[in-house]
């Protein structure tokens, strides 16, 4: 099966909604490495409710910083220190997929020198770069591309989280040479029922099991 990393060009765009769907789609586990804020609903806790995942499917993160701010700026207040070394993906599992949620957008800091994208091209992963469908997207989408394309990390394909837009997601496959994989619109109201069938409409697992069919930016 395969371990894919699902990032976002920005934080707040809807990433956790979608892996949490993404999940329950491919039937997967789902790991947060780094989890800043405790006092709410964590992505952890949001994935294994929206993606309706058994409760060993949700893998526990590697830090858990109460503090709801950047990985560095949350445990420098929380007293931690995160080790690069704690960060490594779990092994591959012969009978489920796993998906991997960043946190924010690539060049988020998880230590004064070490950054989120900097994890992703060690792993050598697959990515899914989430992205707004609107107005600003294909400038942080295309941004988001040529940092991932620098470092030579893989890319699986785009998804475009809102009202589709179908400029916008040609642009984006065309300039940025990656598939478009589909737009997850709004789920309203968002329940584990409409989630899974908005990804039924939306997206083909396929898409996201077989690995880049395109070339890889590098």
């Amino acid at each position: 099966m395969t371990r894919l990393v699902v990032t976002g060009t920005d934080t707040g765009i809807g990433k956790t909604v979608f892996s949490a769907g993404l999940a329950g789609f491919l039937k997967a586990r789902y790991w947060k490495p780094v989890q800043s804020g405790l006092d709410e609903e964590t992505d952890s806790q949001a994935a294994a409710r929206l993606g309706g995942l058994a409760p060993g499917d949700v893998l526990p993160e590697a830090y858990r910083l109460r503090t709801p701010a950047s990985p560095h700026l949350a445990a420098a207040i929380d007293g931690v220190r995160i080790e690069a070394t704690r960060l490594a993906p779990p092994p591959d599992d012969p009978e489920k997929p796993l998906v991997i949620e960043g946190a924010g957008g690539l060049m988020v800091p998880l230590t004064d020198d070490l950054l989120f994208i900097d994890m992703f091209a060690r792993w050598r992963l697959p990515v899914v770069l989430c992205a707004r469908s609107g107005l600003g997207t294909l400038n942080h989408t295309l941004l988001s591309l040529e940092a991932l394309c620098r470092r030579s990390v893989p890319v699986l394909g785009v998804v475009l989280i809102g009202p589709p837009h179908a400029e916008n997601a040609r642009m984006i496959s065309r300039l940025g040479a990656v598939p478009v994989l589909g737009t997850l619109p709004p789920v309203d109201p968002l329940t584990p029922g409409t989630l899974a069938t908005a990804f039924a409409d939306g997206f083909r697992r396929e898409d996201f099991l077989e690995g880049p069919k395109g070339p890889k930016l590098s």
